[in-house]
Order: C-alpha cells, then structure tokens, then sequence
C-alpha cells in the first residue's frame, strides 16, 4: 500500500482544523499527499467541505480515514497509510500513547504539539528504543511548545561563535487594545487548558519519571545558572515560565553533551507580565489553579467551568480567527559564554541576544512549526540523527533547514541588541 505523505490525525478539532488549513496552504508547494483522520467520518466531510469554502479551493477528493484512539486495529490501519502522523489529538497525557505506539508499530514517523512533559518523557523512556529499531522519528513539542525556546537556543549557538554556557528567555504575548474587547470572548481554546489541568494535577510523577530517563545526572557547569523566581526586568515584572521548555531545552542539551558534541547549555525561562498589581494576580490565579487540580471535585470544577476559573481567557469555542491573527508574541533569549579561544574557567566574557517573533502564537504559529517539522522529515531526513527515536526538536531538526522554512512563515529567528537593559 502506497503511503501519504502526511495523515493529520484529530482534524475535526480545534487546533487539528489549523493544521488541516496549514497543509491545504503548502501541500502544492512541496507535492504533497496527505489525507484526514478521525472518529467521525461526517464530521470530516463537513470538516472538508468547510476547508474547500475557506480556501476556494476544492478538497472533496481528500481521503477521510476513520481511526479512534480505542482502538487500536484502526489506529494502526491509519498508520499504515502515513509517512508521518500528525497527531492532533490532546490532551496527550489522555490520548497520545496508543497513537505513538501504532505509528512505531507500522513504521510511520510521528509529530505533535503536545506541551504536557508527562506525556513527552514517558514516550522517550518507553519507546525510543523501539521507534530506533523501527527507524521512525517521534517527535513532540513541534508548536510554541517548544519550538521556539528549543531551536532559539540552537539558532543562538549557531550565531555565537565561541562557547555558550547559559541562556534566559522572556515571553512576551500582546493584543493590540483595539482588540481587547474581543479577545475577553476568550485567547486559549479548551483543549489547552485541559491539558494543563492534567498536567498540574499530575505534576508530581516527573521527578520519579526523570530518575528513571536520566539515572545519572549531568556534571555542575560554572558558572551556574541561577533561578531569578519573580523579578523585575526590562521595566516589567517577569515571573518563572512553567511550561514544557525548560524540559525539553534541558533533554536537547542534555543529548548533545552525551553524544560528545559539547558543553550543555543552561536554560532559564520567564514570562514577561507587566505591573506588579497584574504579577500578583497571575501569581495567585496560578496557585488557586494548581491547587485545584489536586483533588478530583475541584479539578472537575475547573473542567467544567473553564471560563469561569480562567477568568474569561478559556473557551470552548476558542478564540476568534481576529483575536488569533492580531496576537503578537515575541521570544527574547539572552545568552553568555565565552569568545571563541577564551578559558572557560574564566567570568564569561561574550554576550548574544536572539528574538524569535512572529503573530498567531498558540493556533497559527504552532501548527505551521507542526506542519514543517513534518514536511522536515519528508524532504531531509539526511540532516536528521541517522537512528530515528523519540526526540526534541532541537535534536531532530537542529541541523535542518526548519529555522529557514518558519522564519518565511512568520516565525522570525534573528540576532538582535545585546544590552539588556532595553
């Protein structure tokens, strides 16, 4: 059986319906077959027929192909049928296993957007080495979870010239007021806070998980990078970033060093909130929701109520395609080390800062660093690690053209000023 290039599979979804748009706009460019996946196969015509009014485009010929996450024969029937798997659908804490595990089975390459670490380091302990002997890629965090963190470390190495001990990344998200109004509607699509409930609520397994991944810690690197909890930077208060970054920063470095590339690099990252009345607030409202994921009656609370507990920012609905497309975001990464020669027992003496922006953070921006990273491993499979196996993208992609492709997609990675203080 002849295999399409791409399947995206939970495309009737929120963020599957994005990354179905996404491979509508490229799949000329790049001669690619592709077809849909899902529980509902009305659902997907209707899904179809909704894309080719969209486009202008007629997409009726797409094939729609019925899988469900319980069960597996359907599953691996998808699977069979893709070169790589998108997978849409999350949470993939909830979701994701039986998928990978049929796209190894069946020797498909897999991709997702997931942000949830549970979920992405257990796939690397339990089945990296079965995706190597499979030679299949399994790849999470392809969307801004954590593409932009991930390979804006990589892409700042690439720029340094010399050798780059540690990094801190401040986010930064804005809607323009002329929006504002809309965007109380709703900014994060359920799904998105479903996954970070779960994940929340079941914080405490990755320190018995990690134990496991990494038996043996890596060696302490001076100068060390210190944790600057809440803080006051650039004139705004900045607060510790929580979500699946620092992991996935840490499991690229972390790989690197082991394969005797290099020195591991440090990473820190933070959110960028503003006035200290607004940093307090978040501060509280990220206590009251994790401490309300602990218990089973309060986290169905938060479920069933998104919009109530999140203060209006989740819907079911998700945000409006206006709200998403005037929603600026920006990544600034500052980096230190040493010039190239330099004694690395030394106070570092270089400096670098890199911005990685663009529009559309969580539904335009992510699904175009899915789409890509699958279109990646189509079309370079001989820039990626020859083994195959579960893995970041800073891993998978770093020697890639990904950067390239995403930087003339709106997802802009460049060197910029590297005084601090702006």
């Amino acid at each position: 059986m002849s295999r399409f290039d791409l399947v995206v599979f939970g495309a009737t979804g929120f963020t599957g319906k994005q990354a179905v748009i996404e491979v509508t706009r490229v799949a000329k460019k790049y001669g690619l077959t592709w077809a849909v996946a899902g529980r509902s196969e009305y659902k997907l015509q209707q899904l179809m027929q909704e894309v080719s009014k969209k486009t202008g485009e007629d997409h009726s010929n797409i094939k729609v192909i019925i899988a469900d996450v319980s069960n597996e024969a359907s599953l691996e029937e998808m699977c069979r049928q893709a070169a790589v798997v998108v997978n849409c659908c999350g949470p993939y804490r909830l979701y994701g296993e039986p998928v990978v595990r049929a796209a190894i089975h069946c020797r498909a390459h897999y991709v997702d957007v997931s942000g949830e670490p549970q979920f992405i380091e257990t796939m690397q302990l339990e089945y990296d080495k079965a995706a190597q002997e499979a030679g299949v890629y399994v790849v999470s965090a392809c969307g801004m979870d954590s593409i932009p963190n991930d390979l804006g470390v990589v892409y700042m190495e690439q720029q340094f010239d010399g050798t780059l001990n540690s990094v801190e990344s401040y986010l930064t998200a804005l809607v323009p007021p002329e929006y504002s109004a809309e965007a109380r509607k709703g900014v994060v699509h359920y799904g998105t806070w479903e996954s970070l409930v779960h994940s929340l609520a079941n914080h405490n397994e990755l320190s018995v998980l990690r134990k496991k991944l990494y038996p043996q810690r890596l060696p302490t690197f001076q100068p060390k990078l210190q944790s600057r909890g809440i803080h006051k930077r650039f004139d705004k208060w900045c607060v510790p970033f929580l979500g699946a970054d620092a992991s996935i920063v840490y499991r690229t470095q972390r790989h690197l060093h082991e394969a005797g590339h290099k020195r591991p690099v440090q990473f820190k990252p933070y959110v960028k909130i503003g006035s200290m009345a607004a940093t307090i607030a978040a501060v509280f409202a990220g206590v009251l929701l994790y401490f309300m994921s602990l218990t089973s009656f309060t986290r169905k609370l938060l479920l069933d109520h998104p919009r109530i507990f999140s203060l209006g920012f989740v819907t079911k609905d998700g945000p409006t395609e206006t709200v998403m497309n005037n929603t600026y975001y920006k990544f600034e990464l500052f980096g230190e080390g040493w010039a190239r020669g330099e004694d690395e027992g030394t106070k570092p003496n270089k400096k670098i800062a890199v911005k990685v922006s663009g529009l559309n953070p969580g539904y335009g921006a992510t699904v175009s660093g899915l789409v890509y990273s699958a279109i990646t491993i189509l079309k370079e499979k001989d820039k990626m690690p020859a083994t195959g196996g579960v893995m970041t993208t800073g891993v998978a992609f770093g020697k890639t053209d990904l950067i390239k492709h995403l930087y003339d997609n709106n997802m802009k990675f460049e060197v910029i000023d590297t005084d601090r203080s702006k």
